[in-house]
């Protein structure tokens, strides 16, 4: 260890890094990226940048790349230093490591061999979207990046419409149109959402409005920056017993009465067992 650094014990430290305002980090993570033995970063070059705005010195020390396309190759000399008993400081690109980071499976791996994992916490664009956008945040559901197929992407978001709970998306701003387009199909168009860009830069933008409205205005163009997508709370739906009963005849005679139950309660987002009794008196009554 070098003397001239105090002494960090041994341990992988996660490091927090600004999500666009290189002054939104904390003393904690400026003294670990000083004194950590060996550093690694999702991208180099922007640790390495933000050290020198800070005035830290990468001096003799390894800065090694750590990343999606070469995790498996990287990780296992990342944990024989940790094993020597160096400090590594791991940072992703921007925000706090281990949220749609690779820093994720580094960590479990360092856990997995019975290394101590340390935070030094700082910025997150999920939390300052949900602090700045002005939905509810008494609870929330952060869904990360939605699949890219069309299909896939409107089947995950159905899948979240009873969620009582404000949902929160990443976003590329190539499909931001579409992803809220979808959004309003599947979820409602009247829900209330918000589109966070470039938040704590110097073009950050909240526009909030419904799904719908968002939707329209951001189908022709595209905005540019980092996004956040909010969309606020589902209300919960009082489905009438009428369209269940329709829908499980619909169902019961190419289906068991427990398949019956669960594919209709799975399509309201409803509690299964109500179904099921209901189904299970609609087939008695048709023998």
């Amino acid at each position: 260890m070098n003397p001239e650094r105090s002494g960090l014990a041994p341990g992988l430290y996660l490091v927090s890094t600004p999500i666009g305002n290189a002054r939104d980090i904390t003393l904690r993570a400026l003294d670990t990226l000083r004194d950590a033995d060996v550093l690694a970063a999702e991208d180099t070059r922007s640790l390495k940048r933000l050290m020198e705005i800070h005035g830290i010195p990468l001096g003799e020390r390894p800065c090694l790349a750590y990343h999606d396309h070469n995790g498996g190759k990287m990780r296992p000399r990342l944990l024989a230093m940790l094993a020597e008993g160096k400090s590594l400081a791991y940072a992703s690109e921007a925000g706090t490591p281990m949220i749609s980071d690779p820093g994720f499976d580094l960590a479990r791996a360092a856990r997995a061999e019975g290394i101590a994992v340390t935070a030094a916490p700082g910025a997150a664009a999920v939390i300052t979207a949900l602090t700045v956008a002005g939905l509810p945040t008494d609870r929330f559901l952060f869904a990360g990046f939605l699949p890219n197929a069309k299909g896939a992407r409107r089947n995950a978001l159905a899948a979240l419409k009873q969620e009582k709970a404000t949902l929160a998306f990443y976003e590329s701003p190539k499909r931001l149109g579409a992803m809220l387009a979808d959004a309003a199909l599947a979820l409602g168009g009247s829900r209330p959402a918000a589109v966070c860009r470039e938040l704590t830069k110097k073009f950050e933008e909240v526009r909030e409005g419904t799904l719908d409205e968002l939707a329209e205005a951001y189908a022709e163009t595209p905005p540019k920056g980092e996004i956040v997508v909010l969309i606020g709370k589902g209300d919960s739906e009082k489905i009438s017993d009428s369209v269940l009963e329709e829908d499980l005849k619909a169902v019961l005679g190419e289906m068991s009465v427990r398949d019956a139950a669960d594919h209709v309660a799975q399509k309201y987002g409803i509690a299964r067992r109500p179904v099921y009794q209901l189904a299970l008196t609609l087939s008695k009554d048709a023998e």
